[in-house]
């Protein structure tokens, strides 16, 4: 009975021991198959697939952009609305627990070929390093162009793009000194730094630039002492008529007029009131192109402190950011003032079928996701033969550029992107005219 006890025990030792060892074996292969998808999840290695046809696009699906996200998606999806278009590999940047960075790795891991996307600046510069770490092309849809690098570009109408143009139209014009007077805040900043660049690229003069609080003071004083008024103010005083005290004392050896024999200046007539002496105009300002960034209210000081200190478009061409032509309406006060954006003319047709789809408006970010799109198809219905893509840096900085909802654009291969922008003027009566058209060095192509 012992025996049979510890044969039995032997059995169960054995057979526990023969469980053990398929027990190792399974963990073996379960942590060679998670080591294997944690590279591939990495990047790292070679267990990174290749890149592929399909277009990683990030965007907020939820939360506080979600409706953005979803609108600027469907822009998206109605370019690729074609049965051959490249799939869509679509990644919510706003999910909970996630972010840019993990949506792009998440991208990069499914074997994207290029990436359409983040919406912001600091999403694009979390996500940026992982595209590049994976050489997979990204065209973000941030305007600030600090996070644009060789293999991300970014699609926003730029600060940068807005002053070059408005900079090489005054050339062409002939002025020649430029200057700025900006808010103190981030796209202040960004026009200063671009009229620094833009000015340095063409050879003109180092410009003065000054930046101001929100006071009508602080903007007074400030636009004051970079228009050196109180030397123009001096030198129009200098300029004023003075009294000639000799010629207005009497004269000992003049004949009296027996009509007037006291000499008294004869009286005006009541309905014929004396001219006013004549103002001399104010000498020009140290500069003949004033770049100015405010809106809303600061605006408005701003446009006080110009008429008080005498700088307007006798000696002057204003220039300012797209963002006036939202209200150009209500700008007259500017008249004559210029500011750079698309042609609205070249988005009509995308507004037209938008609307007869979706029965509203869409968004100006829906134009860019749109582009984006309509570019990736088009560079994917020319990919080389036995390509795995067309997605290369060498097609997508092609010179002619692309054609698109806001008129034509391209890539460079150091990440800038070019845009073929207007010029407007404010109109008198508010409003403005396109009184510059898009200069047509980048050709518009069937997208």
């Amino acid at each position: 009975m012992r025996r049979q006890t510890f044969g039995t025990q032997m059995q169960g030792q054995d057979v526990d021991s023969a469980s053990s060892r398929l027990a190792c074996k399974r963990l073996l292969f379960a942590g060679l198959a998670l080591s294997a998808l944690t590279a591939c999840a990495s990047g790292g290695g070679h267990h990174a697939p290749k890149a592929g046809r399909n277009v990683g696009v990030l965007l907020p699906l939820t939360g506080a952009n979600a409706r953005l996200g979803q609108e600027m998606l469907t822009a998206t999806r109605m370019a690729m609305n074609t049965p051959t278009a490249p799939p869509l590999d679509v990644h919510d940047t706003a999910a909970p627990g996630g972010t840019a960075a993990t949506a792009a790795q998440a991208a990069v891991s499914a074997g994207d070929g290029l990436i359409l996307g983040p919406l912001t600046t600091d999403e694009t510069a979390a996500a940026a390093p992982v595209a590049t770490a994976a050489h997979v092309p990204m065209l973000a849809f941030t305007s600030d162009m600090s996070v644009a690098r060789p293999g991300v570009w970014t699609l926003g109408i730029a600060p940068e793009q807005q002053v070059r143009r408005m900079v090489l139209a005054a050339r062409q014009q002939g002025r020649q000194h430029f200057a700025a007077f900006l808010p103190e805040n981030r796209l202040g900043h960004a026009l200063g730094q671009a009229l620094q660049l833009v000015c340095a690229e063409n050879g003109l003069q180092s410009p003065q630039i000054m930046y101001h609080e929100s006071l009508q003071a602080s903007v007074t004083t400030g636009l004051k002492t970079l228009s050196a008024y109180d030397t123009r103010a001096a030198a129009v005083a200098q300029l004023q008529p003075q009294p000639d005290a000799q010629a207005a004392a009497p004269q000992a050896d003049a004949a009296v007029d027996p009509a007037n024999p006291d000499g008294a200046p004869p009286a005006a007539a009541s309905d014929q009131p004396a001219a006013p002496a004549a103002t001399p105009d104010f000498p020009a300002p140290p500069f003949d192109a004033l770049l100015l960034g405010d809106t809303g209210l600061q605006l408005g000081m701003v446009i006080n402190a110009l008429v008080e200190t005498h700088v307007d478009g006798t000696h002057v061409q204003i220039m300012g950011p797209g963002l006036w032509g939202a209200f150009a309406t209500k700008l007259s006060a500017l008249q004559g003032a210029w500011y750079a954006a698309p042609d609205p003319a070249s988005r009509q047709a995308f507004v037209q079928q938008f609307m007869a789809r979706y029965h509203h408006m869409p968004t100006p970010l829906a134009d860019l996701t749109y582009d984006s799109a309509a570019l990736v198809k088009a560079l994917d219905q020319n990919r080389p033969a036995g390509s795995a893509n067309g997605y290369s840096v060498q097609a997508l900085t092609r010179p002619e550029g692309f054609g698109g909802v806001d008129g034509a654009f391209g890539f460079l291969e150091d990440g800038k992107t070019r845009r073929d922008l207007a010029v407007f003027q404010i109109l008198p009566s508010g409003g403005s005219r396109i009184v510059i058209p898009p200069a047509g060095k980048l050709r518009r192509s069937a997208n």
